[in-house]
């Protein structure tokens, strides 16, 4: 039976967006004879017909390496809490019925929303309203759980050990402590990984508060064995022991998710206290989320648009696609979301960091 099915990016965009994108829209046509229809700016697209459109083979010819996404995204839009200016401030309104009503009026027979932990509880909303959706797990952090790797987060790892690379040889050359700080938000992970691969002699991760002592330890250690200089990634939600996560903007009328960011110039400050040393920052930011997906994103992104297509072929919604060892399989979105995956602090990669004396500070 033909269908006609819909499909969204909603959050930060990621490399491998494009992948999944273009996986969907081949499998579709290809394999089964479907309609494809893209929905833009993610959910706010829904509440207005005229951001949707049909994607053909055509549209999705060479999009593979490139980052981003073709369909456009927003981490603000939400159908049931809707954003809206009213006698000089800022309401929100659940235009939910609206989207729905949209959903049926394009005539499609599923949604698809490639998203992290915000979008996905979207999505997961809407399935409770009727919407017959399926997800696909979206995020540099890869703090979504049911998944062994959400696509985006091996470019982004990339991204981090390419600077990293690049950080050793100037904070080399002029003795200092370089201290770079990455996104991840509550989870480590980017932090933690790209920080071995990197070759750092301090990471900070949200999940183990540091001792800024053992970190000066850690460095001064350092200097007596003749390295004069130290390289510190630090996730950009760490904070002290006792302290507090950094905030850069908090929560406002229009974005209920506080944005985290500063512990990098923190620790800088801590560390030309406690050291006769100069510390430098590089707050990697954006940098992150861009360029060309990896190989592993390209094949994992493109398996999870296949998979999402199989997924509605055999009518599993309210269910996202997942990586479990080298298999793609489904899970439930629900349990996906209803807590983050983190770094476990006694686990075996936060073990293996401190056996080759990466300091975590504890």
């Amino acid at each position: 039976m033909s269908k006609k099915i819909g499909i969204l990016t909603g959050g930060g965009d990621c490399p491998g967006l494009n992948a999944v994108i273009r996986g969907v829209v081949k499998s579709a046509v290809i394999r089964h004879g479907w309609e494809v229809i893209g929905i833009e700016d993610g959910f706010d697209g829904l509440l207005d017909i005229n951001k949707c459109r049909p994607l053909t083979l055509e549209s999705v010819r060479g999009i593979l390496p490139r980052g981003g996404t073709i369909l456009g995204s927003t981490n603000r839009g939400n159908p049931f809490l809707f954003p809206m200016e009213e006698n000089g401030r800022t309401v929100h309104v659940d235009f939910s019925d609206r989207a729905i009503e949209n959903i049926r009026s394009l005539g499609l027979d599923a949604l698809i929303t490639v998203g992290g932990e915000g979008s996905l509880k979207i999505a997961l909303e809407l399935w409770k309203r009727g919407v017959p959706v399926v997800g696909v797990p979206k995020t540099i952090d890869n703090d979504l759980r049911e998944t062994d790797f959400t696509f985006g987060f091996n470019t982004a790892l990339e991204t981090a050990t390419d600077a990293l690379d690049k950080l050793h040889t100037t904070a080399e050359s002029h003795h200092r402590v370089m201290i770079m700080e990455v996104m991840g938000r509550y989870a480590g992970w980017i932090a933690l990984e790209s920080g071995i691969a990197g070759g750092a002699d301090v990471i900070l991760i949200p999940e183990i508060p540091y001792d800024i002592e053992k970190i000066c330890q850690a460095i001064r250690r350092r200097c007596e064995r003749g390295s004069r200089f130290s390289i510190i990634v630090a996730g950009e939600g760490a904070f002290p022991i006792g302290g507090d996560r950094l905030v850069a903007k908090g929560p406002d009328e229009r974005n209920a998710i506080e944005r985290l960011g500063g512990i990098g110039q923190f620790v800088a400050h801590q560390v030309e206290k406690c050291l006769e040393m100069d510390a430098r920052v590089m707050v990697l930011g954006h940098l992150q989320r861009g360029g060309s997906p990896s190989t592993f994103d390209r094949a994992l992104g493109t398996r999870f648009g296949t998979k999402a297509v199989a997924m509605v072929a055999a009518g599993q919604f309210g269910q996202m696609t997942c990586l479990k060892g080298r298999t793609i399989g489904t899970a439930s979105i629900e349990s996906a979301t209803n807590a983050l995956n983190t770094v476990d602090p006694d686990g075996e990669i936060v073990k293996a960091a401190e056996d080759i004396g990466i300091t975590l500070g504890r």
